[in-house]
């Protein structure tokens, strides 16, 4: 049973007490990631993510991962377009030590300017890296065409330029505007005591001061044609990422989008699947996804082809979002999906970590958690009607963006821009 509580100075926790566990799962949400930045600061929220770990008031970087690891546990980080979450996994006998390491690391860290030195370059190594890698960078090149001049089309590390200008007085800066309690929201999930663990926050964290939250720039853009950016490079395959503006993480269609998702290309059983990889051997590696933020979204394909068939791959992918737009779903193909999705997330909340997250990123995004028997309603009400009305508006030519990094030749770059056009 969930329990959400506030501590007097607006810190949300969120937590699931679950005494058949062996192990607890602890994440620290922060409300900021790198739609927040401004352009000078591109950057600011992944550096602020690597130089926690350096070390704490209490904590050295040694022992923050030393004592963790030590006992069996594993921790790390994320940050994200809206959100940054530090969390870590141990066997429920060390969740004491575990959790005051965490808040430590996150409300009091030292930002030592040798430590800024050491983590600039290693990020700058990591920007490198993917820039060199394909099939991550197409990624950037998507994001910039679906959100051009927006920070959500910019790239979460950075680059060389804004990542170079970072100072000590900036980080600082930026932790205390984005890591205040009121922007915070602690997620556990486990074998743990509530009582101890809200007399814990409170005594560790209680009066740490609030301040105001910063609001991120809404994106307000409106996609009228097709867009495409085509980057060659020499390299043995060729990636490809086709994207669309799609719905908001808030949306009523939210899970209809998702079972969408799962038909056209979130499992081995799907359309993309069957077609591109398993009929015609066009691609190792194809899949659709998608992403949802407070005011927008994105629903994207991806796959990895061989260079000679980029053209026929793409075409095929097009073709297959216009049968889909026009014709809907079958019933068994639906149902098999909606069938899928449930599976899915009953088997994901087995695990304390990604139950942990589930109901983290919840609260941090709508201040409440969807129970179990609320996201099976919503699913179970959909309709093959739902999905092909859902396909009609999301998957819209005109809103069709197209992002490939490969080695193509100019009839190709031709025909890319014809098929999508079209």
């Amino acid at each position: 049973m969930y329990q959400k509580l506030t501590l007097s100075n607006n810190l949300r926790v969120i937590a699931n007490s679950l005494k058949d566990r062996e192990s607890v799962s602890v994440g620290i949400w922060a409300g900021v990631g790198g739609r927040f930045e401004e352009e000078a600061e591109k950057g600011a929220a992944h550096y602020l993510e690597h130089i926690l770990f350096r070390g704490s008031l209490k904590y050295s970087c040694n022992e923050i991962k030393g004592s963790i690891e030590g006992v069996g546990g594993s921790l790390n980080a994320f940050t994200g377009e809206e959100q940054t979450c530090y969390y870590a996994k141990v066997p429920a006998r060390h969740f004491d030590l575990t959790l005051d390491i965490l808040c430590d690391m996150v409300f009091f860290p030292l930002i030592q300017k040798n430590d800024l030195e050491r983590e600039r370059t290693i990020i700058l190594e990591e920007i490198k890296m993917y820039n060199d890698l394909p099939q991550y960078y197409v990624l950037e090149l998507l994001d910039g065409l679906v959100w051009p001049g927006h920070p959500l089309g910019q790239s979460l590390a950075g680059t060389k330029e804004t990542v170079g200008g970072m100072t000590q007085r900036s980080l600082h800066a930026f932790h205390r505007r984005h890591y205040s309690p009121d922007n915070v929201v602690v997620s556990v999930c486990g074998n743990f005591s509530h009582e101890w663990l809200m007399e814990f926050l409170e005594q560790k964290l209680g009066n740490f001061p609030s301040q105001q939250r910063h609001a991120c720039t809404v994106f307000k853009g409106k996609q009228r044609s097709p867009r495409v950016n085509l980057f060659r490079k020499k390299i043995e395959q060729t990636h490809l990422a086709l994207g669309f503006p799609s719905l908001a993480a808030n949306d009523p269609d939210i899970y209809a989008q998702a079972v969408l998702n799962i038909i056209l290309g979130g499992n081995m059983s799907s359309r993309l699947f069957d077609e591109l990889r398993e009929k015609r051997g066009l691609a190792y590696s194809v899949y659709s996804t998608t992403k949802s933020f407070d005011d927008t979204g994105l629903f994207m394909i991806k796959a990895g082809v061989d260079n000679r068939k980029l053209l026929e791959a793409v075409e095929l992918i097009i073709k297959l979002l216009r049968q889909l737009r026009r014709q809907g779903v079958r019933s068994q193909e639906f149902t098999r999906a909606r069938e899928y999705f449930l599976g899915q997330f009953l088997l994901g909340l087995e695990d304390t970590t990604d139950h942990m997250m589930w109901m983290g990123e919840s609260v941090i995004k709508r201040d409440r958690v969807r129970t179990l028997a609320e996201v099976v309603c919503r699913v179970n009400a959909l309709t093959p009607e739902d999905i092909r009305r859902v396909a009609a508006e999301v998957l819209k030519e005109k809103r069709l963006n197209l992002a490939v990094v490969g080695d193509f030749s100019d009839d190709q770059e031709k025909g890319l821009r014809s098929a999508v056009a079209a």
